[in-house]
């Protein structure tokens, strides 16, 4: 019965997520942007199985990658073997990540790098950042100076790398941190933690996904000083016609036993890994063994469901419906509907709703989840106009996210070390399986009818989306922290003189 409730509550949570952007496309279909009826109805297909891909992925995800991660973790802190704890963890860094939808989606998107190349790179970026993060837990050390010294090198590789690159790299950052890694890296990062039993061990397993997203940025910046990248067609922009529904229906089922492939080879690098810690070190009994088993069936289901609807229904309207808005008068209309878009997004996005939790018991109060959840609608509503004035106008990304992560890595120094930790976290929340499966389409569709240059203004939507959170959390928590010294009862001392011996005197700190 238990498991019942939880496949509801992850389809009606991938509901809430795809189900708002389709409502605001099928308006604009029916009003002012006009589409091939054909294409319209292969987007309802495709928003169909987005949502029961993505609602039986992330059920199965949590019960098997997750659970997978609490245990190796909880597994690789009682052996006390610094080593082996690096070494796996950069396996399962790579591993986990090669599977994650979001990164499958944006590669494939990609024209200039190898689909696999690019998935490579970027998961060698988490697993290596990974290995990182744990050090860090270890020894203790705090985020903040870890994150001022990468994004330092960051940006000076971005000054000098391809403008090609540029884009794709900040991208590739918001993407790994989806609904496969995440959770893995979460859990994991707990079990390690649970080694240290001073009092900052629990907020110290906070920002292992912040640091896990810088790994790819670097990665993918270091990968264009020598990859010879050349120009290939884009996925979602491959839009088919179709004459009747028969044609529609072979398209779909030609392309269920590619994927059916594709996220075998995704998964198989997972599951041969969890066989043999069973088999070596875990030894779980049958039960949570076979239960554990069976929720990597719901994730191998789920993603090849999800990436079908996705990559032949639903991110290729995006592309057609963006250069459609992006034509004569109604191109003045195009900044408040992205605008919309980001805002019932993040309304939308199930793991929202655990973040404001999250937020509003740490500050214990004082940061409501209505106010949060307020000011991040308006983050990402700004975040996405951003990105659509880059696409229009061609300004380097440069000139938005640098300004962004000063002012981010500025307010650190003002805030609770956890406030920093959550809020860099979160911008894995914001940059959810929308950002990439339909926005990113979206902006490529505007760009080529602008004439743009889809590589350098197209891309980096997704790192606008991610970055905000980072400026909307730790203001709220700067507030939080002005508004607890502004009301802080004044404390005052009673001469010794006034008690005696027989008095009881409460300390109150």
């Amino acid at each position: 019965m238990r498991d019942s409730d939880g496949l509801k509550q992850k389809l009606h949570e991938a509901l809430s997520s795809v189900l708002p952007i389709a409502a605001i496309v099928a308006i604009l279909c029916f009003t002012i942007a006009p589409v091939p009826t054909d294409l319209m109805l292969s987007f309802v297909i495709g928003s169909s199985l987005l949502i029961v891909g993505l609602g039986l992925f992330m059920y199965g995800s949590d019960n098997s990658v997750a659970k997978i991660g609490a245990h190796i973790g909880a597994t690789l802190t009682k052996s006390r073997n610094l080593f082996l704890i690096l070494t796996l963890s950069f396996i399962l860094g790579v591993i986990v990540t090669i599977a994650e939808p979001d990164l499958q989606v944006l590669a494939k998107n990609v024209p200039h790098i190898n689909t696999m190349v690019l998935i490579l790179t970027v998961s060698l970026g988490v697993g290596l950042f990974l290995m990182l993060c744990l050090m860090r837990i270890l020894l203790g050390i705090q985020l903040k100076w870890l994150l001022i010294l990468f994004y330092i090198l960051i940006f000076i590789l971005a000054a000098l790398s391809d403008p090609n690159y540029l884009s794709v790299a900040f991208d590739a950052g918001g993407v790994t941190t989806g609904p496969m890694t995440s959770p893995f890296i979460i859990a994991l990062g707990i079990g390690v933690a649970s080694i240290r039993s001073d009092k900052n061990a629990e907020a110290d397993s906070f920002g292992l996904v912040a640091l896990c997203s810088v790994g790819p940025i670097l990665a993918v910046l270091i990968l264009g000083f020598f990859y010879p990248g050349e120009m290939s067609e884009i996925a979602a922009a491959s839009a088919s016609t179709y004459l009747n529904t028969v044609q529609l229906s072979h398209d779909y089922l030609r392309a269920i036993p590619v994927y059916l492939g594709e996220v075998a080879l995704a998964l198989a690098p997972i599951i041969v890994f969890f066989l043999l810690f069973q088999f070596f070190m875990l030894r779980l009994r049958r039960t949570p063994f076979m239960q554990i088993l069976v929720g990597l069936g719901f994730t191998y289901i789920g993603l090849v469901v999800f990436l079908t609807g996705v990559n032949v229904g639903f991110s290729s309207l995006g592309v057609i419906l963006g250069g459609v808005l992006a034509e004569g008068s109604k191109k003045v209309l195009l900044l408040p509907i992205v605008g919309a878009m980001g805002w019932f997004i993040i309304s939308a996005e199930p793991a929202v709703h655990t973040l404001t939790r999250q937020v509003e018991e740490i500050s214990a109060g004082s940061i409501s989840k209505k106010s949060l959840k307020l000011s991040l609608s308006v983050g990402i509503a700004v975040a996405m106009m951003l990105a659509l004035i880059r696409v229009l106008s061609g300004i380097s990304i440069l000139w938005f996210v640098l300004p962004g992560y000063i002012l981010s890595l500025a307010l650190s120094f003002f805030v609770p070390p956890i406030f920093t930790a959550i809020a860099f976290d979160s911008g894995g929340v914001a940059s959810g399986p929308m950002s990439a499966t339909f926005m990113l389409p979206l902006a490529m569709g505007v760009c080529q009818t602008v004439g743009g240059n889809i590589l350098t203004d197209a891309f980096g939507i997704v790192a606008m989306v991610a970055m905000m959170p980072l400026i909307t959390i730790q203001t709220m928590g700067a507030i939080s922290v002005i508004r607890k010294k502004k009301f802080k009862p004044a404390v005052i001392p009673m001469p010794a003189e006034h008690f005696t011996e027989n008095d009881v005197i409460e300390l109150w700190l």
